[in-house]
């Protein structure tokens, strides 16, 4: 038996660790999870919503865990609700057991007996009395005057210690009752009353504060049931706002991602435009060494020649590869969607870093005055203002004067590699197709013929050094480029294939359109050429403000910013911000181009060439065509015949207008694009004797 108490016992001190912590019941089918502990399977489910983790230490599994249900937990539970159900039997008999005793404890017994349970207690007598002994009370009349009541049990309670009289009155003042002495000696004067009127007014405010109680637990009832309500608000609010926020910031990764994409495509087609141009270079060169190879072997069988008049009779003509020099071409990822792409996500990069430095309060308020502030930049090194986030204004519709002026595209137009089978440089060439156009020659006026100069039949053998010297340096890529090329482009692309010969506008500029041009010379600027970026073939004279071409190279320092191929030269001020406008003067109308460059253009390869790449723009007038050019795509343009030329940059709408200037200022032409560096006024010339001359800027 003591056995079986011992372990009951010992049972019963397990109840801490067979309870569940989230129903605080003993386990319903128990379930252990990876971290150890133990719940009921419905409860630990309950928990489980959007997220898996213990409800006790709080370990965040990654996916929902597999349940099984703990077998020896299980039978333990069993164990201690049976010895539980036994027990609490046990001491409801025990309760009822003590109750009984209690009950008959209190009985009160008859005082002369001690027996019989008593029926009355005399106040008098000061006793009990059962039926028997109390019939002395009823019959004889000497106890008539006895005072009789229910049994009391608490007779010695209410004699009083001091005059061993029954206390039947209460005194109100002192709180206590007392007997008939103590009322008329030291309770004299007090008010008193019997303890039933005192115990009847003492339940009456008992009762009264017990009312107050069941109202002050009904109000705090009713806030606890409000306080409950508030907190499952509170919650389901949360709920939605942290899936509002989940859903905002999944939106912008979203975006981020694509952007990311975007971008990675535009570098990806960079590498791979530059990889075919290279390729096809490389192609071009290795042609011209099997050429250069096949003259040697002409030569060496010539030398091995024994007969001597068969020796004299045979000629021998070097290829046109040997009149030109090869050159690495430079090729960069500097398209104009990858550095508008590099700069978005600088600036963006830089921009959130600020932001999310600041408090959270103070976000809202810096991204508010990032709308309203004006971005300043200013010099060829500072940021691109199309890079920040600009003010919302009213912005002014681009003027473009000329029919089918197509959108700025990014595409990197493949390089036509050099047509090697054409003759020397020709001072005053015809008309020959570009090898960076994408549309046919138009039908030109027939030119009078020339007389041909006669031949000198007579050379001297040691003299076929000294001419190829002379025509290495009157013979320059450029003019390779553009007089007279015979091999047709490879380089050109889909769209300009698909769109074949351009059709020439017959209809006039736009009178209506013209400015004053007092208006446009509110925002002349003063220019000057960079000696520093002019071609060998390029002389500036007047302090910097007249360029012209010449046969005879001019003795410049090398430099990396001096254009290497192209007759060009810039402008020694670059524009990022504001309106600028200058004129220039035309000596002539053949083969010169007036535009726009980054200062990052490239100098040294033909793709140097004003608008056959994406970091320049230009008018250019070749033969009796007028064309408007951007990264190798061509517009005709009419042909006024302009002799003085003006160029209005608009940094702020990121627009640049050509103008015809004569009594007022007719817009050619319209460029519209992001300034993503600073930009450069650029001149392209090429006819020998040809000049361009900055205007001074006089209202």
């Amino acid at each position: 038996m003591a056995d079986t108490e011992q372990s009951h016992f010992s049972l019963m001190s397990l109840e801490d660790e067979l309870t569940c912590s989230i129903c605080l019941s003993t386990f319903d089918c128990p379930v252990t999870i990876p971290c150890g502990h133990n719940f009921c399977q419905d409860c630990l489910l309950t928990t489980w919503k959007d997220s898996y983790s213990c409800p006790q230490c709080r370990t965040l599994f990654p996916t929902k865990p597999e349940l099984k249900k703990n077998t020896v937990l299980s039978t333990v539970v069993e164990t201690f609700n049976l010895r539980s159900s036994q027990s609490e039997v046990s001491l409801v008999v025990e309760e009822s057991k003590a109750e009984t005793e209690d009950v008959k404890e209190d009985v009160i017994r008859c005082d002369t007996c001690m027996e019989a349970e008593a029926s009355r207690t005399c106040l008098t007598c000061m006793a009990s009395f059962c039926e028997e002994h109390l019939r002395p009370h009823r019959e004889n009349p000497t106890f008539r005057l006895h005072q009789l009541s229910e049994p009391v049990g608490d007779l010695s309670e209410r004699i009083c210690p001091e005059h061993h009289k029954l206390m039947e009155f209460f005194c109100s003042q002192h709180g206590r009752a007392i007997c008939s002495v103590c009322l008329q000696q030291v309770h004299k004067g007090c008010s008193f009353m019997s303890p039933e009127e005192q115990r009847n007014a003492k339940e009456s405010d008992l009762r009264g504060k017990l009312r107050v109680l069941d109202e002050k637990i009904m109000k705090n009832q009713s806030v606890i049931f409000q306080m409950n309500d508030m907190q499952n608000k509170l919650k389901d609010s949360a709920t939605n706002r942290m899936k509002a926020l989940t859903a905002d910031y999944q939106q912008m990764r979203d975006m981020l991602a694509r952007e990311e994409r975007d971008a990675l495509n535009a570098v990806g087609h960079e590498l791979e435009t530059g990889h075919t141009k290279l390729k096809g270079l490389v192609q071009k060169f290795t042609e011209n060494i099997d050429n250069l190879s096949k003259a040697k072997e002409d030569i060496h069988r010539l030398l091995s020649q024994s007969q001597t008049v068969a020796f004299l009779q045979a000629s021998f003509d070097l290829p046109p590869a040997t009149n030109f020099d090869p050159y690495a071409l430079r090729i960069n990822l500097d398209s104009k969607k990858v550095m508008a792409t590099q700069a978005f996500a600088a600036a963006l990069k830089e921009h959130l870093t600020e932001v999310l430095k600041q408090p959270v309060e103070a976000r809202p308020l810096i991204i508010k005055a990032d709308e309203k502030a004006v971005p300043v930049s200013g010099g060829s090194g500072s940021q691109p203002e199309s890079a920040l986030p600009q003010p919302q204004k009213q912005r002014r519709k681009p003027r473009s004067h000329s029919p089918g002026c197509p959108p700025i595209q990014p595409y990197f137009q493949p390089w036509n590699p050099l047509s090697w089978n054409q003759p020397p440089y020709v001072r005053e060439p015809q008309w020959a197709p570009s090898p960076f156009s994408t549309h046919a020659p138009e039908p030109q006026p027939k030119a009078e013929p020339k007389k041909k100069p006669k031949k000198n039949t007579k050379k001297a053998p040691q003299s076929t050094e000294d001419n190829m010297t002379k025509k290495n340096l009157a013979s320059s890529v450029e003019n390779l480029l553009e007089c007279g090329a015979k091999d047709k482009p490879r380089g050109r692309s889909p769209a300009a294939e698909s769109k074949g010969k351009p059709e020439t506008p017959n209809i006039p500029l736009d009178i209506t359109s013209a400015e004053k041009r007092s208006e446009l010379l509110k925002y002349a600027t003063v220019l000057t050429l960079d000696p520093k970026t002019a071609h060998s073939r390029v002389a500036l004279d007047e302090g910097y403000t007249k360029a012209s071409v010449s046969d005879e190279p001019t003795n410049y320092p090398d430099c990396p910013e001096r254009f290497a191929v192209c007759s060009q030269v810039l402008a020694s001020k670059g524009f990022s911000r504001g309106r600028h406008y200058w004129e220039v003067r035309l000596s002539s109308n053949n083969f010169i181009g007036i535009g726009l460059a980054y200062g990052s253009i490239d100098r040294k390869g033909p793709t140097s060439r004003l608008g056959r790449n994406a970091q320049s723009w230009c008018v250019e007038w070749f033969n009796v065509k007028l064309s408007a050019w951007h990264n190798s795509s061509e517009t005709v343009l009419v042909n006024p015949n302009s002799k003085r030329v003006g160029v209005l940059l608009d940094c702020e709408e990121g627009t640049a207008t050509f103008y015809n200037v004569a009594d007022r200022a007719y817009p050619l032409h319209s460029f519209v694009f992001p300034f993503a560096e600073a930009v450069y006024p650029a001149f392209w010339i090429f006819s020998s004797g040809s000049s361009i001359s900055l205007c001074k800027m006089q209202a």
